[in-house]
């Protein structure tokens, strides 16, 4: 049975939004608005019924943020920036009235331990508190409001699959469906065996099809966990599927609700009080996320304005030298194998372009133009590709090279001469990488050219950080001097 095929695959596949909200960068975001919304009711109090009989002074303009961030920190001491605290606000009113007030408490205590009655107005401070609670009752009421409105859309929901149809996923999947407020939502089961031992419904949900078909599955559909619901002694079909799966940018864990060896809660993840053990963890999730588009929009936009006279004079340098357009758009692949459509300026004469890659250009090749072998040695050629960091977003300014649909090694294509080749695909694919600045750019004629240049991009991906991302920018001009592999 193929997801690719199946009826109830394509309905998942038809309904599932390809990107959500996480959760972590929802509660992160939160927490910083009620800290200004504090601020906000602070500065307004202070406007009000201070400033007109004493003016502007610096006692007051500290305390206001000092107390603002004081409250958040309260908030989140008492435990009210969760999931399940958020959605449902009117039960957190007594928590919330209790956080802010004991936040009061303690500056009133440090304002008589410091000897410094007189210096704050009593009537100031009873406003703020007093207002500072309705603000936020009233900001976590609208909150949950919009919480609701993005879970009916499916856009804070964390979607995962469960690996394993016997009796350890029947009862996984029992205990989650009886999880209050949980964000996990089970889209469907797949399973190797096809026996009595996993019937095509387990516990209400789905059997999608074969571990293989989840390979698929999860191409189309959003899927951003993958539980194993299967016994620890299972260990070499576990090792097995986990080879064929690590190569998505998912979570994977290993459910570990039926074990009878127990470790420490810290040992553990956890689904409500479902425990589970890691085995795999996507390469960027929330905060990194937002760190790395940031990068690329800030970094990439400046680029491009800095580099716009060098676009310019490669442009016309193709245009007035071979007839055709001046960019060339190629298909290749992107984050987690989606076909993107990629920018350059033309290398090749028209009639003889080969959108798919299907040969790759070699020295002195007579399809590339005189100003095509200039561009394509110094990567100038490479420059549009900018458009798709700022504009369209489908690469990164750093990242594995995205390679053409048919581009082959010794007549193979690539994923078939290297083992776990779409793990490179778990990142967005960038201008340039890790792989270029140590000398794997230009030609990949041989197997083990190919097979060094994943092995750099697989290294970028497990450490990657904003500091490298800089430290392969810095070093990219310097490789470009180093260029007979180019063509």
């Amino acid at each position: 049975m193929s997801a690719s095929r199946t009826p109830l695959a394509e309905i998942a596949m038809g309904s599932s939004p390809r990107s959500a909200l996480s959760p972590v960068i929802l509660i992160g975001t939160w927490r910083l608005v009620e800290m200004a919304l504090f601020a906000a009711v602070g500065l307004g109090t202070y406007t009000v019924y201070v400033q007109p009989q004493i003016g502007w002074q610096a006692a007051y303009l500290t305390l206001i943020p000092l107390i603002a961030f004081a409250g958040t920190m309260m908030l989140q001491g008492f435990r009210t920036y969760t999931l399940s605290a958020l959605r449902r606000p009117v039960m957190q009113v007594p928590r919330l009235v209790a956080a802010w007030g004991l936040t009061f408490l303690i500056i009133f205590a440090a304002v008589f331990f410091f000897r410094l009655e007189g210096m704050f107005s009593r009537l100031f401070m009873l406003v703020w508190f007093t207002a500072g609670s309705g603000v936020t009752i009233a900001g976590r009421l609208s909150l949950a409001a919009l919480m609701r409105n993005l879970t009916r859309r499916g856009l804070l929901d964390r979607r995962a699959v469960v690996v394993g149809g016997g009796e350890p996923a029947v009862s996984l999947l029992t205990q989650l469906a009886h999880m209050p407020e949980t964000d996990l939502r089970i889209t469907g089961v797949f399973d190797d065996r096809s026996d009595d031992r996993s019937s095509d419904m387990v516990a209400g949900y789905p059997k999608l099809g074969t571990v293989d078909d989840l390979l698929a599955y999860a191409r189309h559909a959003r899927v951003d966990l993958v539980i194993f619901a299967l016994p620890v002694t299972a260990e070499a079909r576990i090792l097995h599927m986990l080879r064929k799966l690590w190569v998505l940018p998912v979570d994977i864990r290993l459910a570990a609700h039926t074990q009878q060896l127990k470790f420490r809660a810290r040992n553990y993840s956890f689904v409500g009080t479902v425990p589970f053990f890691d085995m795999a963890d996507r390469p960027m999730a929330d905060w990194d996320v937002v760190q790395k588009w940031l990068f690329d929009k800030a970094v990439g936009t400046l680029m491009l304005i800095t580099l716009a006279p060098v676009m310019l004079v490669v442009a016309l340098s193709v245009k007035l030298t071979s007839r055709g357009p001046v960019l060339f758009r190629q298909k290749r692949y992107g984050f987690n194998n989606d076909l993107i459509e990629v920018f350059k300026f033309r290398s090749m004469y028209v009639d003889q372009a080969d959108a798919g890659a299907a040969k790759l250009v070699t020295k002195n090749d007579p399809r590339v133009t005189r100003v095509g072998r200039f561009i394509r040695k110094a990567s100038l050629d490479e420059l549009p590709q900018l458009f798709n960091v700022v504009f369209k977003g489908n690469l990164s300014l750093v990242g594995p090279r995205p390679h053409a649909l048919q581009a082959k090694a010794e007549n193979r294509l690539y994923d078939q001469v290297v083992d776990g080749y779409f793990a490179r695909h778990k990142v967005k694919p960038g201008i340039t990488g890790w792989a270029q600045v140590n000398g794997w750019r230009g030609e990949t004629d041989t197997e083990e050219k190919i097979q060094r240049r994943v092995d750099h991009d697989l290294a970028y991906i497990e450490n990657w950080s904003l500091g490298l991302d800089l430290k392969i920018l810095l070093m990219t001009p310097f490789s470009l001097l180093k260029s007979e592999n180019a063509y």
